[in-house]
């Protein structure tokens, strides 16, 4: 049968955007051009703040006392499985060395980027989480500066527990700034740090949008969208939690989709009168996003079988993709497109998004069909290198004469031919390119 959609999303991600092109350009270009106190300029009218920018040792202290033992536990709890799994990612890179032909030689390595720029968002969340997540993978990738950049609370500073997170985890310097000025600070090498290689980490549209522009010059982890997850269960799943974890992402945004796949409509009709429910007992700033988010961008979907809701799946590409349902190997043999994926009812996107290990960072809006989220890998440029000997460049130089001629590019083909001539003086070789 074809899909029922019990609900329909109103609304795509697209259908709410703002043009905020022009105004990125522009803070962009000014801050470019005009330096450190443009960038100041830009964060007493945006961040309202004109304190400390770059935090000193003190500082970071200073913050570091503010956070309770208990909270610094769990960042450490949380730091430790990011690193860990990072660094099993690391492992998963290899350098290789391979033999083309007799007398020419190729090889890959992977070499860490020198600067990375971490945007840790701080504006109605305090993303403790994002500091982790960023920071901890480009130390074990190996960078050799790394910034963490904050906005910062009016007269306050950026918030203590980011602060320590981001120092437990590696962050060369810390800087209180955040939209557009801090990711241009960070690019441009203001405030005497290094230019950074790329760029990292989630944020508003605003920040989405510099990191936009500024891709080529830089690199960046992704272009990020508002954040969406999908729920795929079956007759066996627990409409409870399937309704809680929808609600748990539903908060993220009021423009975030969340996403219900199910063979099972008893279940589907269950999930949909909870979930209003858990809403309305939400607090107020979390009710009011989850409230638009269910009521625009939500979909709950009833498929044939399970077969047709893995399909549905990949379609969708979620960035967040959770299974409630049985055979689970099955599943995760079978999907292909998301950014992570939870299997089970045991683990949920909440555990991804904190503490339990994998990054994320993740591809949001469908991406998730072409990419993976942020990685050590993010941070590695995996670069090739060969040398040959001059019996092995002999049939290469041929190849690459000939084939240079057909194309036309006949400087290309005359640095075959001087090899050639000067390492086999005397051969007559045919490299006209003809038939």
């Amino acid at each position: 049968m074809p899909r029922d959609y019990l609900k329909k999303a109103t609304l795509t991600a697209a259908t709410g955007a703002s043009d905020v092109h022009e105004t990125v350009q522009t803070i962009l270009r000014e801050i470019e051009e005009g330096g450190d106190a443009a960038a100041l300029s830009y964060a007493k009218k945006f961040d309202r703040y004109d304190g400390k920018i770059v935090l000193g040792q003190e500082d970071i202290e200073a913050a570091t006392a503010q956070v309770p033992d208990r909270l610094k536990r769990d960042i450490q709890f949380s730091h430790d499985n990011v690193r860990r799994f990072a660094e099993a990612q690391l492992g998963s890179l290899k350098d290789i060395e391979v033999e083309i032909l007799p007398g020419l030689t190729a090889g890959q390595k992977s070499i860490p980027v020198d600067a990375a720029g971490c945007y840790i968002p701080g504006g109605r969340y305090s993303h403790i989480a994002s500091a982790i997540m960023t920071v901890t993978t480009a130390k074990v990738a190996g960078c050799r500066h790394i910034v963490a950049c904050s906005p910062p609370r009016p007269d306050v500073g950026i918030a203590p527990a980011i602060v320590y997170a981001a120092h437990l985890c590696g962050a060369d310097t810390i800087l209180a700034m955040g939209g557009v000025q801090g990711v241009a600070a960070m690019t441009f090498g203001l405030f005497g740090l290094p230019k950074a290689n790329i760029l990292v980490g989630p944020g508003n549209q605003f920040v989405a949008e510099a990191k936009r522009i500024l891709f080529g010059r830089v690199g960046i982890d992704m272009v990020a969208g508002p954040t969406d997850s999908l729920i795929l269960a079956d007759a066996s799943a627990d409409a409870e939690v399937v309704a809680a974890d929808l609600v748990g992402q539903a908060e993220h945004g009021y423009n975030s989709p969340v996403w219900l796949v199910t063979d099972n409509r008893p279940l589907a009709e269950r999930v949909l009168a909870r979930v209003p429910e858990l809403i309305a007992d939400l607090p107020e700033v979390n009710r009011d996003n989850a409230t638009a988010a269910w009521r625009d961008y939500a979909e709950v979907i009833v498929c044939s079988d399970r077969e047709e809701m893995a399909a549905t799946s990949d379609e969708y590409a979620p960035e967040h993709l959770t299974v409630q349902a049985t055979d689970l190997d099955w599943w995760l043999g079978r999907l292909s497109c998301y950014g992570s994926l939870f299997l089970g009812e045991e683990t949920t996107v909440a555990f991804g998004d904190k503490a339990s290990g994998p990054n994320h960072v993740l591809p949001t809006s469908g991406a998730a069909s072409y990419t993976g989220g942020l990685s050590v890998h993010k941070y590695m440029k995996v670069v090739t290198w060969q040398r040959a000997t001059r019996d092995g460049a002999k049939p290469v130089a041929e190849a690459t004469a000939r084939i240079s001629r057909l194309e036309g590019m006949e400087g290309h083909a005359r640095t075959a031919d001087i090899r050639l001539k000067k390492y086999f003086p005397g051969e007559a070789f045919d490299l006209t390119g003809g038939a």
